[in-house]
């Protein structure tokens, strides 16, 4: 059976910063796999303007004040959640480095990383760029479990829709995703034929199959593969708690230009998201 051994979690000041860390931390003890919370945000004075600006000196020692009781208030949430938790939880802290460059290193040297949606309406959403998520994401090149900034998950991974495409981004979240598949009830897959008339060819229910993906498998039309509104609907028509998907998109000139399905997606997620570039 696949396993993951080390998951990487991102906090920051938020509230769901510590659903993130709950999430991971169960995540972590039903796989048995070592736990690395790392803290990451931007400066304070970078979402002032004029923090830096002449005559301005004493408003930086204020805002290192915030810094320092945030990262006090993350540390002691950490720390009260961890208990008697029996497998290694670690705490790090990214200090001043770039947060985005800075996470997806860490994120290379994890199974699994799990990231929060940003919550347009929190205004501790501004200490991480907008961006975090799929910039994370298509740097690292590891699969992430995005949290949705609302709702409450209780199970993650019990019932699977996943959307699959014969492609790599695809394949990558697939052969990620294997240690939940494993453990899954029911597994719904959208965008894979129901069968082939390709004798011999490979398929993806034979390549779960072998891997040990014994969950009951239900195919669905590929009508809502494109679509990411469409996904998510059909998430929600079958039950499903967990939704295993690749992420397109590419970087460009400062800008990150993601596929309509990926975008649509984690901007109006409705359950978890296991996504991979």
């Amino acid at each position: 059976m696949n396993t993951l051994r080390s998951i990487l979690v991102h906090l920051d000041a938020s509230p769901n910063s510590t659903r993130r860390l709950l999430l991971a931390r169960d995540l972590a003890a039903q796989q048995q796999a070592a736990l690395h919370a790392l803290y990451a945000v931007w400066p304070s004075y970078l979402a002032v303007p004029f923090a830096l600006s002449e005559g301005s000196a004493g408003v930086l020692p204020m805002l290192e004040q915030i810094d320092n009781d945030r990262r006090a208030a993350a540390r002691e949430a950490f720390e009260r959640e961890r208990g008697d938790f029996n497998r290694a939880m670690h705490w790090a802290d990214l200090g001043n480095e770039p947060v985005i460059t800075g996470f997806a290193e860490q994120a290379l040297y994890a199974d699994l990383v799990v990231l929060g949606q940003r919550d347009p309406d929190d205004p501790l959403a501004a200490s991480v760029p907008p961006d975090f998520v799929e910039s994370v994401l298509l740097a690292s090149g590891k699969p992430a479990l995005i949290l949705p900034y609302t709702g409450s998950y209780p199970t993650v991974g019990r019932d699977v829709l996943v959307a699959w495409k014969p492609t790599r981004e695809a394949a990558h979240a697939v052969s990620a995703a294997l240690p939940l598949l494993q453990r899954a009830r029911t597994v719904h897959v959208v965008g894979a034929p129901a069968g082939t008339d390709r004798a011999g060819r490979l398929d993806l229910t034979t390549y779960l199959r072998l891997h040990g993906v014994e969950a009951r498998l239900q195919q669905h039309a590929s009508a809502a593969l494109e679509a990411g509104d469409g996904l998510l609907s059909l998430a929600a028509d079958v039950g499903a708690d967990l939704l295993v998907m690749g992420c397109y998109g590419h970087s460009r000139a400062r800008e990150l230009v993601l596929g309509g399905a990926s975008r649509t997606v984690l901007r109006a997620m409705t359950l978890p998201v296991l996504m991979a570039h």
